[in-house]
């Protein structure tokens, strides 16, 4: 297979699951979007975690929320627990890599909050650890995963969100998880101010 074929190729398998993707998960991303814009109106926050890829993914919803998606407004709650190098490394070396995140939960969290987690193996341990906390301090989650969800499929109650990629490719969950992110943004402007954003 020659390089410009290997391309399409990514091209072609990246449409066809968002296409197959988008009736799977427009019911739970629209819960999503109930859930987060209840609490953000509420003056509630969103916390969000991830590793690696996802931690992109945690930081850059965070980024949305607080400075802007398509249109001006009034910046929103959100934090992304993947950025202060100084916690993670404290925590990591003092307690352990699982604890990184479900200490910043702990410390930050409170009812009525949201804890965004994101993991494409569904198997991630301290996000895990992170929604283990967010259930026992009575937040709710919305959950991204991939390849049938994981650990993290069995630990949802139906007061949470699961939003599963039908799909085992980590690069092709990542990609329909950005695209959750943008429709979740999307969604919340929505709520908060009416119409579209192009209009």
């Amino acid at each position: 297979m020659t390089t410009d074929q290997q391309i399409l190729e990514h091209f072609r398998e990246s449409a066809e699951l968002k296409n197959r993707a988008a009736a799977q998960l427009a019911r739970p991303i629209a819960q999503a979007i109930d859930l987060m814009f209840g609490a953000l109106s509420n003056g509630n926050k969103v916390l969000a975690c991830g590793n690696g890829g996802s931690a992109a993914d945690a930081q850059h919803f965070a980024a949305e929320l607080v400075g802007r998606f398509e249109r001006e407004r009034f910046p929103l709650a959100g934090i992304a627990l993947s950025t202060d190098s100084s916690i993670l490394t404290a925590v990591g070396n003092d307690y352990s890599f699982r604890e990184i995140f479900s200490k910043q939960v702990q410390a930050f969290g409170q009812p009525g909050d949201i804890l965004l987690a994101i993991s494409t193996s569904g198997n991630s341990a301290n996000v895990i650890a992170a929604i283990e906390v967010a259930l026992e301090r009575d937040l709710r989650v919305v959950a991204l995963t991939g390849k049938g969800g994981g650990a993290i499929a069995g630990m949802l109650s139906d007061d949470d969100v699961h939003i599963c990629v039908p799909h085992d490719r980590t690069a092709r969950i990542q990609e329909v998880h950005l695209l959750t992110i943008h429709c979740l943004c999307d969604g919340i402007d929505v709520a908060l101010f009416g119409g579209d954003a192009s209009e």
